[in-house]
């Protein structure tokens, strides 16, 4: 299937297994720039979402305990 660009040249779309073929080298360039985190900042990255997830957890079950005892009042 070809179709023409702006300045009136055909241009042909790569069949089915090439562009499988682009896909899977396109993946492997992409993975190569992948950086592995050291021990020490794959532990520091650990804790700070822990720390983030407790204070999550902390801030939705006060909301849930205040609003509990807000619709309490409210409705008897």
């Amino acid at each position: 299937m070809a179709r023409k660009t702006d300045h009136g040249e055909e241009v042909i779309k790569p069949n089915v297994f090439m562009r499988i073929g682009l896909f899977i080298k396109q993946i492997i360039d992409e993975l190569r720039k992948v950086v592995t985190p050291t021990r020490k900042q794959l532990f520091y990255w650990s804790l700070a979402v822990f720390i983030f997830v407790a204070l999550l957890m902390v801030f939705v079950t006060a909301m849930d305990f205040g609003l509990g005892k807000l619709s309490f009042l409210i409705f008897g």
